[in-house]
């Protein structure tokens, strides 16, 4: 396990009441109502929660290693992600994919971001060889 030389940042929440509760950020800047997924009830779920998270940071390493690699990206870049709920016998598991849309890009450059960015994601490190991912070019 690799040990943090420096934080940079420290997210703080506090949840209540599980998949039927909520969660606030220290800051007031998050506030969210959860649900089960599937659920009748207005809110979102962990799941969803993950997915954009970890979308929003892998653009992130998508434009560090851009700009390492002196690439200028389309202002429409995106990521869909999808994370799966599953079981396996008893056990709860998550699967994730992630399909990266940088249009205008050479596929080859293109591919070459993604596989950077993969390497520079701390939610790519926190899941590689813990779930299944599929990354994969729109």
């Amino acid at each position: 396990m690799t040990q943090l030389s420096k934080v940079l940042y420290t997210a703080k929440t506090h949840t209540r009441g599980g998949r039927e509760g909520g969660s606030r950020s220290s800051d007031g800047h998050l506030e969210v109502k959860f649900s089960r997924p599937g659920g009748r009830d207005n809110g979102t779920n962990p799941e969803q929660l993950f997915a954009a998270g970890w979308s929003a940071c892998f653009l992130s390493s998508i434009e560090l290693a851009a700009m390492r690699q002196k690439v200028t990206l389309p202002e429409d870049r995106s990521i869909d992600a999808e994370v799966d709920l599953g079981m396996n016998g008893d056990a709860y598991l998550l699967r994730a994919s992630l399909k990266v849309s940088l249009p205008g890009i050479e596929r080859k450059v293109a591919q070459a971001l993604v596989d950077a960015a993969h390497q520079i994601c701390p939610y790519s490190g926190a899941t590689r060889g813990n779930i299944d991912v599929n990354i994969t070019l729109a």
